[in-house]
């Protein structure tokens, strides 16, 4: 389904920024019968609000086809747990949460993040749609809902007696189509003394540091701090503070206390509203020069690639991640240039890359194969995969890291 009007503020008169052609869907990893069966491919349209100034996708795929069956186990990536760890331990300290206090996550995965309350002795509830994940989150002892966080979710909750002191939404707003109805939900759940954590990746840093592969069909919004105010304000939420992360290429944390709360706002968050103004966050002009950006670093990568398969050198993949699946489908690099993919997930091992059909094979494999070169797709775990390849490295093996420029370490 085609948007026609923006998921914010529901203005007319979308602007078209960047359309990356019809691409799968980036996390429908193919088994090997499915290889033979024809793909589904949807647009990839960027598209700006000049009213609420919301980058969003124009495209909406239906959340049931996404997000049922899930392949994305956060408990695989170190970064994301120790992320997750550390604000968890901030929260209940600073908060003083306890026996009577319940902090909940929406999208909560496979518990990663509410398995920190557990430990500290705080009830917790997770809302996860994908029942796969949710299965194996009660199975590990997180109480988890295997439904899609809304308003009616919020208030069936809100009836049973629960309201929430912390509600975490880490990586999920930009997933939702019904942006009213999360965070209608979130404002409904939560306590008047309680607050929301929203983490997001930041539109600045995507558009700054070349980072088109965080532009995939799950991903339907590109938030900056102005755009955030403006949805919280429509669902009688505040934005109170805010952090920039390093995480995921560059994420907002944005923290979020109802209106009629005592709550006051922390001068980060004017700060950071002031510096988006200056950046040009408002002007669609601004905006028109990211594809550009994209084609020089096609042409980049591309031209490198060429000349590692001319002298004879092997090139694999290190992450089956959805942008990596973005990278190679809007690039054109396939089989022809690479050999296969490695990934830490053995839910993902065994299957295959999304119109490219690179079998994910396990990290081990480099051990005794050993290409000349690994493609990382995950790159925005950079710092924790160099580490883990460090034998991989020390046998002569290099990373080509290709955004937010390409190089070769």
């Amino acid at each position: 389904m085609i948007a026609t009007v923006c998921r914010i503020c529901c203005a007319d008169g979308l602007l078209p920024v960047l359309d990356l052609g019809r691409t799968p869907l980036a996390n429908r990893l193919l088994t090997e019968a499915q290889l033979h069966e024809m793909e589904p491919t949807f647009p990839l349209q960027l598209v700006f609000c000049p009213n609420c100034t919301l980058i969003q996708i124009a495209e909406t795929v239906a959340p049931e086809i996404l997000f049922r069956d899930y392949v994305y186990f956060s408990s695989f990536s170190e970064t994301v747990v120790e992320n997750a760890r550390s604000i968890t331990e901030r929260l209940i300290a600073g908060r003083h949460l306890g026996p009577g206090s319940l902090a909940v996550e929406i999208a909560s995965n496979d518990g990663y993040l509410l398995k920190n309350y557990i430990a500290a002795g705080v009830p917790v509830l997770g809302v996860e749609p994908a029942l796969n994940i949710a299965q194996a989150a009660n199975a590990a002892g997180v109480r988890t809902v295997a439904e899609f966080f809304n308003l009616e979710l919020a208030r069936r909750l809100r009836g049973e007696g629960l309201s929430a002191d912390v509600i975490h939404a880490n990586n999920v707003l930009a997933h939702v189509a019904d942006l009213g109805g999360v965070v209608g939900g979130i404002s409904e759940l939560l306590k008047r003394t309680g607050v929301a954590v929203i983490e997001a990746p930041y539109l600045r840093e995507t558009l700054d540091h070349n980072e088109f592969d965080q532009i995939y069909h799950e991903h339907l919004c590109y938030f900056s701090l102005t755009a955030l105010t403006h949805l919280f304000a429509r669902h009688e939420l505040k934005v109170v503070d805010v952090e920039r992360l390093p995480i995921h290429g560059g994420s907002l944390r944005v923290f979020a206390a109802r209106e009629d709360s005592q709550a006051g706002v922390q001068p980060a968050v004017a700060a950071l509203l002031r510096s988006e103004q200056e950046w040009g966050v408002a002007d669609y002009a601004h905006y028109l020069s990211f594809g550009a950006r994209i084609e020089s670093l096609k042409s980049e990568l591309l031209a490198l690639l060429h000349e590692i398969k001319r002298c004879g050198e092997r090139i694999a993949v290190y992450g089956a991640s959805a942008k990596g699946s973005t990278l190679l489908n809007y690039f054109g690099v396939g089989r022809e240039m690479l050999e296969y993919v490695v990934d830490r997930s053995t839910v993902k091992q065994g299957r295959y890359t999304p119109g490219t059909h690179l079998l994910i094979e396990p990290p081990e494999i480099l051990q005794s194969d050993h290409p000349d070169y690994l493609l990382l797709l995950t790159w925005n775990f950079a710092d924790e995969i160099l580490s883990q390849q460090a034998a991989y490295r020390a046998a002569g093996g290099k990373f080509i890291i290709p955004i937010p420029r390409v190089q070769v370490v």
